[in-house]
């Protein structure tokens, strides 16, 4: 089986034994796979290591493994850590939002489908998370992840008669439709989550921003008073849509 090169970064992983682990990597050029990594624990007696004494969560590095679309698990052989986020690590939030960014791709992306701006996009975002811009940085990260797997909810128009939001009249989310539903259909849908339209106004504002490589430009600052209320609405969407529950929202909207 050929064995190929590319930038990884671990979403998930489990110690499968003292000296292994399984993990899902987001690849640059080959998207989503799992991978067994034999003996990355394992040290010779001079220090050295191919897996550098293992692989933690949002490292990025670079990789060798075989690649099967057809197998369900992929080895990896070689891992050279490029970035381990010493920064990320010092902030619980930080942290946090960079393992629920972590988490979404895993469910919302499909195994072996190259996304290689949106590796650029996670990589990015990740880097930005350590400073002060972390609440944009996740957001834009989440709304681009939303718009590239095909998974982005209607926020600009009501999802049943098809009209431009009005920001005179209160409008809502259904989780159920995908979309706002204006005032005037809303008696049409059972379960609505009332949306603040400056709110609405604003996260309509991010989608027009320019990007480049696949992450959002010009991203404005925002508090979580701001980004916690969109991040809610998106992850009702999300977990309506995919039918389970993320496990990292517990820790995301914690105070």
């Amino acid at each position: 089986m050929a064995l190929v090169h590319d930038r990884c970064i671990c979403l998930r992983k489990f110690e499968y034994s003292e000296t292994s682990q399984i993990l899902t990597l987001f690849s640059r050029d080959h998207g989503l796979l799992r991978a067994i990594a034999k003996g990355a624990h394992r040290r010779t007696k001079a220090g050295a290591s191919k897996f550098d004494g293992g692989i933690d969560l949002l490292d990025i590095g670079q990789a060798v493994f075989s690649h099967d679309p057809s197998r369900d698990l992929s080895t990896l052989t070689e891992w050279s850590l490029r970035e381990g986020h010493l920064e990320l690590r010092n902030h619980l939030r930080s942290m946090y939002l960079g393992q629920y960014a972590a988490e979404l791709l895993s469910f919302l992306v499909e195994e072996h489908d190259p996304h290689p701006a949106l590796f650029v996009a996670l990589e990015k975002c990740l880097a930005e998370l350590s400073t002060s811009r972390r609440e944009e940085a996740f957001l834009g990260f989440e709304l681009e992840l939303l718009r590239q797997a095909g998974y982005l909810a209607e926020l600009m128009m009501c999802v049943l008669c098809h009209q431009e939001l009005s920001d005179r009249e209160p409008a809502a989310f259904s989780p159920a439709r995908g979309g706002m539903v204006c005032r005037s259909c809303l008696p049409q849908v059972a379960q609505t989550m009332p949306f603040d339209f400056r709110l609405l106004r604003l996260a309509q504002g991010l989608l027009r921003l320019p990007r480049v490589d696949g992450s959002i430009q010009r991203l404005p600052r925002l508090t979580r008073h701001q980004s916690d209320p969109i991040n809610r609405l998106i992850l009702s969407h999300i977990e309506h849509t995919l039918g389970r529950r993320m496990r990292m929202s517990a820790y995301i909207f914690e105070k």
